[in-house]
């Protein structure tokens, strides 16, 4: 069964279309945006067109075509974060089992899934098998694809330097006959080395138009009518806010949501008690998972209210909604870094308080 269509993203598509058409593509390519808005299947859609057969690519009919298609394709390896495998030193053949496991359960659901939880990363082996495998003959097209996702949750650990340095030189200098095309919902919390490595593009939320598209597909309508409370079409899209795969977060989507409603309130009630409890329950570490999670889901919160103070032409609404929303991408930058979630807060619930 192949996995849900690409929707959306046309201007980016046919750029990248174009790019790879005469050559200019780099070899090495950083898909960044916000969670959900499907930087992942652009990335396996962009490893289709790649190693299609036919013109103009991806056809969508040629056996490579068909291979992408069911995520079955030898030379198109896609990349995302796993739990650690029990044995810390586990080969190429390992890995690959993990993998094949794990997608075969992604292509059951269509190509929907939920975000993998704070507990999943992309481990030194996995490392290594990419390195390994980088470094073989294609196995049935001209070239190999590398989709890499969630890429900020590639662990550095003691003792790894040696697969770490590969790696980068592997961004570096790919193959000749690979492409690497690394995604990211926090493009700064990659390392530095990362990212001086790759060409980046944003891929943007989806319009309605295409959001709607996306809900209409029967593989997404099937696996959204499991949802214990169904909702409309007109409820979903509001609720993604255009990054349709945070539909299928579950738990933690609505867990998001609620604790961006928890810091907006809180913080325009003047409460500071609240404020201050509010902030030190994100904990103390660097921003991961669910922190991030949170302020996409306060983001989307302040979109929909700028929406609405526009309709209604409450254009003082409308500016300080916007300015929110700032505020927030700015707290997303500081979290992507070396500051704790709990400051971060902090000084977010301050400057959301300024607009009461």
């Amino acid at each position: 069964m192949p996995i849900v269509p690409l929707y959306g993203h046309a201007a980016l598509r046919e750029r990248l279309a174009s790019a790879a058409a005469t050559g200019r593509l780099p070899a090495s390519v950083l898909l960044h945006g916000p969670s959900g808005v499907g930087k992942q299947r652009l990335g396996l859609w962009l490893g289709a067109l790649l190693l299609c057969e036919s013109s103009p690519a991806p056809c969508g009919r040629c056996q490579s075509c068909r291979y992408a298609a069911e995520l079955a394709h030898p030379d198109l390896h896609w990349i995302f974060p796993r739990p650690r495998l029990k044995d810390a030193d586990a080969g190429a053949e390992e890995v690959r089992q993990d993998y094949a496991e794990a997608i075969s359960e992604r292509l059951a659901a269509g190509g929907l899934y939920a975000r993998p939880s704070g507990t999943e990363g992309i481990y030194v082996a996995t490392v290594r098998s990419i390195v390994q495998r980088a470094a073989i003959s294609p196995a049935m097209a001209k070239r190999k694809v590398f989709v890499i996702g969630d890429a900020e949750r590639m662990v550095p650990q003691e003792g790894s330097d040696m697969a770490a340095n590969a790696f980068l030189k592997l961004l570096e200098e790919p193959p000749a006959d690979t492409t690497l095309i690394v995604t990211s919902s926090e493009p700064g919390a990659l390392l530095p080395t990362i990212r001086s490595r790759v060409v980046s593009l944003r891929v943007p939320p989806l319009g309605e138009a295409d959001l709607r598209a996306f809900l209409a597909d029967p593989l997404v309508r099937d696996a959204l009518e499991k949802e214990p409370v169904p909702k409309s079409d007109a409820e979903r899209v509001a609720l993604a806010g255009g990054a349709p795969g945070t539909l299928f977060g579950g738990g933690e989507r609505d867990a998001a949501r609620d604790g961006a409603k928890r810091i907006l309130d809180a913080a325009e009630s003047g409460d500071r008690a609240a404020a201050l409890r509010i902030a030190f329950q994100q904990g103390a570490t660097r921003a991961r998972g669910r922190f991030t999670d949170t302020l996409d889901a306060l983001e989307g919160l302040l979109h929909d209210r700028a929406r609405t103070k526009v309709a209604r032409g409450d254009e003082r609404g409308a500016e300080s909604a916007a300015r929110a929303v700032d505020a927030v991408e700015q707290a997303r930058e500081r979290a992507a870094g070396n500051v704790s979630p709990n400051l971060v807060t902090a000084e977010l619930m301050r400057r959301l308080g300024e607009r009461r």
